[in-house]
């Protein structure tokens, strides 16, 4: 599949090594064309040829840049999956609360209204997003999954799976909440009470 990502940071870059490690052909959408990807083995170029260049489109940029960036690129995502790996939080990572009836998750699809948006991967540190680091004592790490289209769910699951996480749809977009708080919860053991960043989420059934 022809993946496009937005963003080069930490978590960009992390899963586009994994999509690239499933098989996938991978472009980097980039807002300052002088700052290649680490990678040479990706494709690479503006914000907006990633959007018309990729299937499916993963933006992995920060939740304040959304409401500038989106509404350029609606025609270009036309009809596309989107994943939203973004979580709101501010420079000091402190959650950056949206209201109960509202997520980061959800403002994408109102601002790419005719795009079939999919939460992703919010809930994983860059640091774990490694074939090794995701393996924790036998037990995958958990990718939970929200949307409102069951074959985009199906699809980015699939995904998922196939980058080395356990996928895990847990319902519709507006599910994103308790996804986005799950991360809120994630970065305040992490980051405010020091516990770092080698932890992740392992939903386990049995």
């Amino acid at each position: 599949m022809n993946i496009s990502i937005i963003g080069a940071g930490n978590v960009g870059q992390k899963l586009a090594n994994l999509l690239q490690a499933a098989g996938h052909d991978i472009f980097i959408g980039l807002n300052d064309l002088t700052k290649k990807p680490e990678s040479t083995s990706y494709r690479y170029g503006s914000i907006e040829q990633a959007a018309k260049s990729g299937d499916l489109v993963l933006f992995a940029v920060p939740y304040t840049v959304y409401a500038d960036l989106l509404p350029k690129l609606a025609d270009s995502l036309e009809g596309k999956i989107v994943i939203d790996v973004t979580n709101p939080i501010n420079a000091d990572w402190s959650p950056l609360l949206l209201g109960e009836e509202n997520s980061a998750g959800e403002t994408v699809a109102q601002l790419l209204p005719k795009s079939r948006v999919v939460k992703a991967f919010n809930t994983v540190f860059a640091d774990i997003m490694t074939k090794e680091r995701m393996n924790r004592d036998g037990q995958k790490v958990t990718a939970f999954i929200a949307g409102d289209d069951a074959q985009a769910n199906e699809t980015v699951a699939k995904l998922a799976g196939e980058m080395g996480f356990a996928p895990v749809i847990v319902g519709p977009l507006r599910c994103t909440r308790y996804l986005e708080a799950m991360a809120h919860l994630n970065i305040q053991i992490a980051v405010g009470m020091k516990g770092g960043t080698n932890a992740a989420f392992v939903y386990h059934v049995a």
